[in-house]
């Protein structure tokens, strides 16, 4: 066999990289989130481990493992920007345990979560009153209700699918979605609407639901993707 010989190139120069830790059971955040995107901006990716059914127990469960599992990221990529993709978890776990146990690793990385970004991107868009869209259990439903108020942000309409496994998440039909943000604004007068879950399918829907309610109407997918190009180095 002959040798050859080759020329290397930096294919991320002048480009940000971000690292997303996903669900095991996601099968719809590294989609939708790529989609989202600048094409600058180089994702990677890597799994943690969790259970089909979403509950507060289950979700604690992976706050130990988010340093061991960002340690699977590629070892010479320049990720500056870390995503815990889950909103739920993220919620139970607390967002600041989810920093700290990201810099464990990645002591230099800007680190974000759905619920941090959709935080951020509410306040962005100077909006308040919020109808809340989940697919969860009343417990966890209730606890990201209560984690918006105590964050400044009024609840004025809420629902949920009260669906544990996240199996079943991902296959909630477009169709249902919309018909489930239709509830959630004729309950009350809403500045934006919240739909939360990574696992909850929103990329083709989200535009058309925003424009016939003439609010935006945010996912949560939707939101860390915006969230993770504010905080990439430019």
């Amino acid at each position: 066999m002959d040798r050859l010989d080759f020329s290397k190139q930096d294919y991320n120069a002048n480009r940000s990289c971000a690292g997303l830790i996903v669900l095991q059971t996601d099968e719809v955040v590294e989609t939708e989130v790529r989609a989202w995107l600048p094409d600058e901006i180089v994702l990677y990716h890597t799994r943690i481990s969790n259970e089909d059914n979403i509950t507060e127990e289950t979700l604690l469960k992976m706050r130990e493992q988010i340093p061991s599992v960002c340690d699977l990221f590629p070892k010479y990529a320049p990720i500056a920007v870390v995503a815990y993709c889950c909103t739920s978890g993220a919620t139970m776990i607390g967002e600041s345990i989810v920093e700290q146990r990201v810099q464990q690793v990645y002591p230099n990385a800007r680190v974000t979560n759905p619920i941090t970004a959709v935080k951020a991107r509410l306040n962005s868009l100077n909006v308040k009153n919020i109808g809340l869209l989940t697919p969860y259990i009343p417990s966890v439903a209730e606890a990201m209700s209560t984690h918006l108020s105590d964050n400044g942000f009024n609840i004025v309409s809420s629902a949920s699918f009260y669906e544990e496994n996240d199996f079943n998440v991902c296959r909630i039909s477009s169709h249902s979605i919309e018909r489930a943000v239709e509830h959630v604004v004729a309950q009350a007068d809403c500045e934006a609407v919240f739909a939360s879950c990574t696992n909850l399918r929103t990329l083709n829907i989200l535009d058309t639901m925003s424009k016939k309610h003439g609010i935006p109407v945010i996912s949560s997918n939707a939101a860390l993707a915006w969230h993770i190009a504010e905080l990439a180095p430019r």
